[in-house]
């Protein structure tokens, strides 16, 4: 495809810095002062309220499909209702409110609610509510944040994990003794206004929760100034939201901070209106999708690679999906996992046969403990994996560690800790006060750090093979998926303290059907074990192999995943994020298979 130019938006124009100090630390941060931030979220929502009380703030369908939501006045009065109701619960601090089920306005609502009236709310992994009699997570969370009440849209799916786990709750829901439709006619009081105005910076806002992959979740800290400053700093990026308010549709969970603090508060924040996808990038889900784009295009649009992958298969077959989709988009932005060089090229071409030019594709680099945005890559790349620089008022700290560049931030979006663990807290910050983000990068010009910066993996993933050989197991993992040329949204990579590497495939469907006449009529089993399958997954191994270099970088043997990734065992978030250790621990058992097999020729195995 021949490069034509990029859809023109008006955006940031940093003046990076650069710091090298005398221990070997380097410091990187953006000239200039932060723009001036609220004290409070509620304040944003107040002017707007003034300022456009009839624009439609968020959206969701309904029973008969049709989009119906609320304006920034209707959630002014529903949010101030639903207030008066939480402090008659005799809520606070310390008897926060938990949120069990997935998106909708009412569930963005009570979590705003809660916010105005200074009590905090915790968005719980709805999938902590399917797993079975233990609950053993559910627990962990209400031991640490002593929740006083529960919210839930619909009763019956979260019946059984309310009464094992919270059962002396009260539960406001759509269809409960706490009736959503009457807490919202509630009439707030001056209690209310009283309530809002003795919340400041420091109040806590929420609670979010890592995922608990490596054991219990932890409850991450989140005030108002993280919130309100974060907000500031992705306003100062995207400065065309300033006269073009957002428009986003949106499916990744809100109890994960990528949507449930960036995308939610950058929509409320600039005054702009978010359609809830009820999609989501899987083979069930993902027609939820198409269909919304074809009524909403999005000003800004956010996915996983998975699903920019899915979109572009339905797009070379919609062009009125096409069309939709590029008409009114500024910005593409893909975060969660590393994107394949095939995936950018393709929405590079689809964008030029639809619309005549490229958009914009950036990622970023952020965390729970950063409210989440601390990088962003604007500049126009050639292809993925550029994750940008440190925003506005946030100093990146990179500590030579192992051959790597440690990345250290500190700012005011970034947590003061982990509630109620102070060890914890303790633990996740240097003796300079920078948060410990346990993520290395790499410069994409050591002479002018504007240029950005590329993940360099998760430090404590990486390891050393029986030679001492470090393997730098980010960059492997981009690098082999990309060399599978679609048959793969993600690989694990295995072989610590062994002479040589294998990769796990997570193997994605739509392209693999395509490597076998009348594969769309397979089950994924069928599917994933095929030999036309395993042999295109051996040649294009082969192929990267033969160019790879030493032994960290060559694949020496390979098996497809058959079994589906688990929410539930933390090696894979409900956003589509693979955790390789994760992985690696629960499915030890079909490595040390995979070991067992004699080395030589690859070979492309099938694991259970």
């Amino acid at each position: 495809m021949t490069k034509t130019g990029i859809r023109p938006v008006q955006l940031w124009q940093p003046e990076v810095r650069v710091d090298h100090r005398a221990d070997g630390s380097v410091l990187v941060w953006q000239a200039g002062d932060l723009p001036t931030y609220p004290d409070r979220l509620s304040d944003r929502i107040a002017h707007w309220v003034s300022a456009a009380p009839d624009r439609l703030w968020m959206a969701e369908r309904g029973a008969d499909g049709a989009w119906q939501g609320l304006t920034y006045s209707e959630l002014w009065q529903q949010m101030r209702a639903v207030g008066q109701v939480l402090l008659d619960l005799d809520l606070s601090v310390d008897r926060p409110l938990i949120i069990l089920s997935g998106n909708s306005v009412a569930h963005a609502v009570v979590a705003l609610a809660a916010q105005y009236v200074g009590i905090p709310s915790a968005a719980i992994a709805p999938a902590y509510s399917f797993v079975g009699a233990g609950y053993e997570k559910l627990r962990d969370i209400r031991a640490q944040i002593t929740p006083g009440a529960v919210f839930v849209d619909r009763m019956a799916p979260f019946a059984t994990a309310i009464a094992a786990v919270f059962p002396d709750l009260p539960v406001l829901s759509q269809d409960g003794a706490l009736r959503w439709s009457d807490i919202v006619q509630t009439v707030a009081t001056p209690a209310v206004d009283r309530a809002n105005a003795a919340t400041g910076p420091v109040t806590v806002a929420k609670f979010m929760f890592t995922s608990g992959t490596t054991g219990s979740p932890k409850a991450v800290i989140q005030t108002q100034r993280m919130l309100c400053a974060n907000q500031v700093m992705v306003a100062d990026c995207f400065q065309y939201f300033q006269s073009q308010p957002p428009v986003v549709l949106d499916w990744a969970p809100w109890n994960h901070v990528a949507s449930g603090s960036k995308v939610f508060n950058m929509v409320l924040y600039n005054g702009g209106t978010f359609y809830i996808d009820g999609g989501k990038p899987t083979a069930q889900h993902i027609g939820q999708t198409i269909a919304n784009l074809k009524s909403v295009s999005p000003t800004w649009y956010f996915n996983v690679p998975a699903g920019f992958d899915m979109l572009i298969e339905a797009m070379k077959a919609d062009r009125d999906l096409a069309e939709g989709f590029f008409r009114e988009v500024q910005v593409l932005m893909y975060a969660g996992a590393s994107m394949a060089a095939h995936t950018w090229a393709e929405l590079e071409e689809l964008a030029v046969q639809t619309v005549g030019h490229r958009i914009l594709m950036c990622s970023g680099l952020g965390a729970t403990e950063t409210a989440p945005a601390a990088l962003y890559s604007t500049l126009p790349q050639s292809g993925p994996g550029n994750i940008g620089i440190p925003v506005k008022g946030l100093t990146l700290k990179l500590v030579p560690t192992d051959g790597k560049w440690e990345a250290r931030v500190k700012g005011p979006s970034v947590t003061p800790g982990y509630w109620r663990n102070p060890d914890l807290t303790g633990q996740a910050f240097d003796d300079e006060g920078y948060y410990c983000l346990g993520d290395a990068l790499r410069w994409a010009d050591p002479q002018n750090a504007g240029a950005g910066f590329f993940f360099d993996g998760r430090v404590a993933e990486n390891f050393k093979m029986s030679t001492g050989t470090w393997v730098a197991v980010g960059a492997l993992r981009a690098a082999v998926t990309n060399a599978l040329a679609g048959l793969a949204r993600d690989v694990v990579i295995a072989g610590e303290g062994r002479g040589e590497l294998a990769a796990l495939i997570v193997p994605f469907r739509p392209a693999c059907e395509r490597v076998i006449a009348d594969g769309a009529a397979m089950p994924d089993e069928a599917v994933f074990d095929h030999p036309a399958v395993r042999a295109r997954l051996a040649e294009l191994l082969s192929d990267y192999n033969a160019g790879a270099g030493g032994a960290s970088l060559r694949i020496g043997r390979a098996a497809v995943l058959m079994r589906p990734l688990s929410i539930d065992l933390g090696e894979v978030t409900d956003k589509g994020s693979v955790n390789q250790r994760a992985v690696l621990r629960h499915r030890a058992d079909l490595v040390e298979a995979l070991y067992a097999t004699e080395g030589g020729n690859l070979v492309v195995t099938s694991a259970g």
